[in-house]
């Protein structure tokens, strides 16, 4: 991954007040990006935040022979009528996850494939295996490597294939493979967040026949081909619940243009016990504090319980809330890492432990994950120097900085910009004491 190009430097104390607009959709635009190698027509899509995720993406689809054109601030299009080559090169090993989910495409446009073995943040071991496993279940012959792996396939076909966990990348995966395969593809227990239900709008807009069942079953009967299409993304709810968790923490009031209350019910409710509230508006939704902040207990969980990505800066919300907190990680075993820092630079009272203090026992459960977080409130923070190690926890050292009495510089900025389009500007918009320097 690149170097930062700038550090942030902030001065917290100050309540945030404004409006903002919601970007699209990081965790849906770039498997969308993805999904236009399924077709030779041209694919429009509308909402592509700029941000560096969006820029690895479309760099890897050049690569690959895709033509990629912006029509304007958030619209690109985007046309590949032949790929010209299978694989990606080493550079991409290890900078995000996006490789692994061209292995269907390519299959289907090229019969092979070389993919680099993912990266992304480091909060877990996110294994490849339920979707490596998959396509073997669908008829491809797969070499492991040490840095890639060579899967290929004569034709792909449908299978059952049940996910030992709701992966959302497996269920992508499986999905880009099987609306092209022959025959009828069942995926049980399968990921149904917003992001991949709108992957599945635009397979669908694209000619897929694709049933999502209410028991976490996705079946796909395939198709011998797809057409090119329009479509736009969904806001990033990642994004939105950043935003109105920084609006309640500095005790201001922010509205999130385009912000989804059917995407964000489980968070809603999660802020409201906090002490947070929110309206509706004629372009969104406006976040405020309602009352003195008071300690809750969080369980983070697959869609629809509460996404992992807002745990971070409710975490932060918490250190002001009168009381003890719990929040228990249950998607990524190594999620709190960042808590670190937050307690010893500045003044954070959170204890990390490895037991399960949620309603029931998790699958780190008797492992040693220190996946549990005790949060004691309120703690006045103070000002530090942060260095950002993941990108959702980039955000939770944003808003304790919102927080801090004095002035924090934040370095590791480029993790966060991989997935929050401008974030500068739209904290600044809102009133936020926030200026960058050279890095």
């Amino acid at each position: 991954m690149e170097a930062d190009r700038h550090v942030y430097r902030i001065t917290g104390g100050v309540p945030l007040r404004g409006k903002v607009k919601a970007s699209g959709a990081k965790n849906a635009v770039t498997k969308q990006l993805v999904a236009t190698l399924l077709t030779d027509e041209p694919c429009v899509l509308h909402g592509v935040p700029r941000i560096l995720e969006v820029d690895l993406v479309l760099g890897m689809l050049e690569e690959l022979g895709t033509e990629v054109t912006w029509l304007d601030e958030d619209t690109v299009r985007l046309h590949t009528p032949t790929v010209t080559s299978s694989s990606l090169s080493s550079m991409y090993s290890g900078v995000n996850r996006i490789p692994i989910l061209m292995m269907g495409p390519l299959l289907h446009r090229r019969g092979e494939t070389v993919v680099p073995l993912p990266g992304g943040c480091t909060i877990g071991k996110r294994p490849i295996d339920f979707h490596l496993n998959g396509l073997s279940q669908m008829g491809a012959d797969i070499v492991d490597g040490t840095r890639s792996v060579k899967v290929s396939a004569t034709r792909l076909v449908g299978a059952h294939v049940h996910l030992p966990f709701p992966s959302v990348g497996a269920t992508e995966n499986l999905l880009l493979a099987a609306v092209l395969a022959k025959g009828t593809t069942v995926i049980s227990n399968a990921a149904v967040e917003p992001e991949i239900v709108d992957l599945v709008l635009m397979l669908q807009k694209m000619g897929a026949l694709i049933t999502i069942d209410t028991d976490r079953t996705i079946v796909v009967n395939g198709v011998s081909a797809l057409r090119g299409i329009e479509h736009r993304t969904v806001p990033d709810r990642i994004e939105i619940a950043s935003f109105a968790t920084a609006a309640v923490a500095t005790d201001g009031r922010v509205e999130v243009v385009g912000a989804r209350q059917d995407h964000l019910i489980t968070f809603l409710n999660v802020l409201r016990h906090i002490g947070g509230e929110f309206t509706e508006t004629e372009t969104g939704l406006e976040f405020f504090r309602a009352r003195p902040l008071t300690a809750t207990d969080i369980e983070t969980g697959v869609h629809p319980g509460f996404m992992t990505d807002w745990q971070q800066p409710i975490t932060v919300l918490l250190t002001q809330a009168e009381g003890t907190s719990v929040v228990h990680e249950t998607i990524y075993e190594d999620r709190f890492g960042y808590a670190e820092q937050l307690s010893r630079a500045m003044g954070a009272e959170i204890e990390l432990t490895t037991r399960c203090l949620g309603a029931t026992a998790c699958r780190w459960h008797r492992r040693d994950f220190l996946h549990t977080a005790k949060i004691s409130g309120p703690a006045p923070l103070k000002a530090a120097d942060l260095v950002i190690p993941d990108l959702r926890a980039g955000f939770g050292y944003v808003l304790a900085a919102l927080v801090a009495e004095g002035t924090s510089t934040i370095s590791g900025t480029r993790y966060l910009e991989r997935g929050y389009e401008e974030p500068v500007a739209k904290l600044t918009a809102v009133g936020a004491r926030i200026t960058t320097q050279p890095a």
